[in-house]
C-alpha cells in the first residue's frame, strides 16, 4: 500500500530557545504560543519524548506537522491538553473507566483513545471517529498549552520512522529548517512514548505499550487487554507505520546469551559489516569493549531513557548493524521490547 505524504515547500528559520525545565521564561512561552496561534510549529519537551506542537483545531497547521515529519497522513496524532476543561472541545464521550484512568494518571505518560467531537479535523485522527488525548507531565509542555489555551497535537518531533527525540538537539538534527521553534529544556525523563489505551471498548485495550505499565492500569480499572491485530492498533499513533528505527539494521539477541552475540559479531564482521552492540546484562558486558559496544544501565527505566539516544549516536558512527540485547517483558520492559521489535522489523524490511 502506498501511503500519502505531503511535501515541504521551502526551508524556514528555526528558532532555538533554552528554558529552565521547572520554571520556563514566561516571555519565551508566550512567544511560542503566539507561533501556534498563527499556525506555526513548535517543538517542546514532555516527560516521554520531545513533541512537535501545532494547533489541534487548525487543519492547515496540523498538515504542516505531516509535512515537516514526512509522516503518512493515515497515521493519527495525539492531542495534548493541560486542563480537563479543554476536553469539552475534543472528547464527545469518555467512559467511566477512562475517567478513572485520567484522574489517576494525568498528567503522565497515558494517552486515552475516545470518541472525538466534530471540532477536530479529520487530519488529526486519520479520518477515524476517535481521537487520542493526553496530559503531559512536564512544566514546559503544560505552560505552553495553558498559554496557548487549547489542545495542541504533539507527535514525536523527529522525521517519520527515525528514533524518537529525547533531547532538543535530536529535534534540530531532524527538523531544522522545517519548524518555527524548538524549546530546549534538556533531556527527557522517560525516553519511551506514552501508553495508548482505547477506552471506547471494555475491557480497555492497550494499543501501544509505553511509559505506563499494564499492571498499573489494571490496579485502577481491572483487566486490560493488549491489541493483537493491525486493525485494532490503527487507532493509535505510531503503531502501524515504520517507526523507532535507526538507519542501521537492528538485530535482536536473546538476553544474557553471550555465545549468540559473539557468533553474530564474528559472522557480520567477516561479511565486512561495521557492527555496534547495545547490551545491559553482566554476561553480555564481558564480551568486548570499545566505542561501538554500548553497555546501558540495567534498571529498565534507565535503559529506556537512553535507548533512542544511543540509536542516534550509533547511526552517527556510520555502523551497518546494531545488535541489541533483549530485555524482560515486565513493566516498562514491555514497551522497550515493542520499540525494539518495530526497529528490527523496519530495518530488516529495508536492508
Amino acid at each position: 500500500m502506498r501511503h500519502r505524504t505531503l511535501k515541504i515547500d521551502s526551508m524556514i528559520e528555526t528558532r532555538f530557545e533554552s528554558v529552565a525545565p521547572g520554571n520556563p521564561d514566561p516571555q519565551v512561552i508566550s512567544e511560542a504560543a503566539e507561533i501556534l496561534r498563527k499556525g506555526g510549529l513548535v517543538a517542546f519537551p514532555t516527560e516521554t519524548v520531545y513533541g512537535l506542537g501545532a494547533d489541534a483545531l487548525n487543519e492547515e497547521a496540523v498538515k504542516k506537522v505531516f509535512i515537516a515529519k514526512g509522516r503518512p497522513q493515515e497515521n493519527p496524532l495525539i492531542v495534548h491538553i493541560a486542563d480537563r476543561d479543554q476536553l469539552i472541545d475534543l472528547a464527545d464521550e469518555i467512559p467511566e473507566k477512562g475517567l478513572h484512568l485520567s484522574k489517576e494518571f494525568w498528567p503522565g505518560p497515558l494517552t486515552l483513545v475516545v470518541r472525538k467531537t466534530f471540532l477536530i479535523p479529520d487530519v488529526v485522527t486519520g479520518g477515524m471517529d476517535t481521537v487520542a488525548i493526553r496530559m503531559p507531565d512536564h512544566p514546559v509542555a503544560l505552560a505552553l498549552i495553558r498559554e496557548f489555551n487549547g489542545g495542541i497535537v504533539g507527535p514525536s518531533a523527529n522525521l517519520s520512522g527515525k528514533p524518537s527525540p529525547t533531547t532538543a538537539m535530536h529535534v534540530l538534527e531532524d527538523l531544522r529548517g522545517r519548524i518555527d521553534m524548538v524549546l530546549n529544556a534538556g533531556p527527557v525523563e522517560i525516553g519511551i512514548e506514552s501508553t495508548v489505551v482505547d477506552v471506547t471498548v471494555d475491557p480497555p485495550l492497550i494499543l501501544r505499550p509505553g511509559g505506563l505499565h499494564k499492571e498499573s492500569l489494571e490496579d485502577i480499572v481491572g483487566p486490560v487487554s493488549l491489541a493483537a491485530t493491525k486493525e485494532q492498533r490503527k487507532r493509535s499513533p505510531g503503531s502501524v507505520h515504520r517507526h523507532y528505527a535507526p538507519r542501521a539494521r537492528v538485530m535482536l539477541v536473546p538476553g544474557g546469551d553471550s555465545a549468540v552475540l559473539g557468533r553474530l559479531l564474528a559472522e557480520l564482521r567477516q561479511q565486512g559489516k561495521a557492527v555496534a552492540c547495545i547490551v545491559h546484562s553482566r554476561e553480555m558486558a564481558r564480551v568486548e569493549t570499545g566505542s561501538l559496544f554500548r553497555v546501558l544501565p540495567a534498571p529498565i527505566d534507565f535503559y529506556a531513557r537512553y535507548l533512542f539516544r544511543t540509536f542516534r549516536e550509533l547511526d552517527q558512527e556510520g555502523v551497518d548493524v546494531i545488535l541489541v540485547e533483549e530485555v524482560a517483558e515486565q513493566g516498562l520492559g514491555m514497551a522497550v521490547m515493542d520499540r525494539l521489535r518495530k526497529a528490527s522489523e523496519a530495518t530488516n524490511e529495508t536492508s
